[in-house]
């Protein structure tokens, strides 16, 4: 099985405890607070290597604390940092997340770093070496991910865009994509179509379909929808389990998606793998 290359974020993250989450001009008063390893593209890249994938990250730190703690988790996890670039000129990314006592959250995030990931690093082969797939998300500059994806195309490499956060894609970005991943939120922004329903997730993901060679739309609590171009959308509910955390979730299910389709699982068989371990994931403390 060759190697995972992820391309995308790395957040020292904050996370808050509270009851509820602000409303506009409100205080809360927080029951508690951590300090984790973060960003999509870090998080996606442990949960692969966890997987079974051999992975490698592409990305950018600050010559900070941070930045030696966010390289040091990667590496303890077996993903190789051989290209997480260290800027001295700028700190490294972060957020602040605000967990509430039903288990979702909000996040606020700065990007700092992440902002100058070398484009051009993905005009050497080096970068390539045993590489299989391109995971991507959207929390890099969008000529990042067109530089990576571009030249992953050109050495016949599969690319896939969890597209989160939602963001409108230049027409090279949108060719270059063999796999789209999104939630029910990006999904909406993405078509138009407002997805409460598992019948709405795979509306969206026909959509979406007619665009992209595959799809996958996940919708929470309600399950997840796929469509392969030329087929008909299928979909399965989620899991049932206690919700006590759903942060992460998402990055989990590319983890675990992306491991199963290097190893020569189908579309449907990744999905529910994905989707069994978002289940667990969501059912204990994060």
């Amino acid at each position: 099985m060759g190697k995972i290359l992820v391309t995308g974020s790395l957040h020292y993250d904050i996370v808050i405890h509270a009851h509820h989450r602000p409303e506009k001009g409100e205080t809360v008063m927080g029951s508690g607070c951590s300090y984790k390893f973060g960003g999509k593209g870090g998080n996606q890249a442990v949960s692969a290597a966890k997987a079974g994938a051999q992975v490698s990250f592409a990305g950018a730190v600050g010559a900070d604390t941070q930045g030696d703690f966010l390289r040091s988790v990667l590496e303890e996890n077996g993903v190789n940092t051989d290209f997480v670039a260290v800027s001295a000129d700028v700190p490294s990314g972060m957020s602040v997340a605000l967990m509430d006592a039903e288990g979702d959250y909000g996040a606020v995030v700065v990007s700092n770093a992440n902002n100058r990931v070398d484009a051009a690093q993905f005009g050497h082969d080096a970068v390539w070496q045993q590489v299989e797939m391109l995971l991507l998300q959207n929390e890099v500059p969008e000529a990042v991910n067109l530089a990576a994806a571009e030249a992953a195309k050109q050495r016949g490499i599969r690319v896939c865009l969890n597209a989160a956060p939602a963001r409108e894609m230049c027409s090279a970005m949108q060719s270059a994509v063999d796999l789209l991943v999104v939630n029910g939120v990006e999904a909406r922004d993405l078509s138009g179509i407002t997805v409460n329903a598992l019948s709405d997730a795979r509306a969206a993901a026909e959509w979406l379909g007619e665009h992209y060679p595959a799809v996958v739309v996940t919708a929470g609590e309600h399950g997840v929808a796929w469509c392969e171009a030329g087929e008909r959308s299928q979909s399965m509910p989620a899991e049932k389990v206690e919700l006590v955390s759903t942060h992460g979730a998402g990055d989990c299910f590319m983890g675990m998606l992306c491991t199963s389709l290097l190893q020569g699982d189908t579309l449907a068989g990744s999905v529910a793998k994905a989707n069994r371990a978002a289940a667990e994931h969501v059912s204990r403390k994060a």
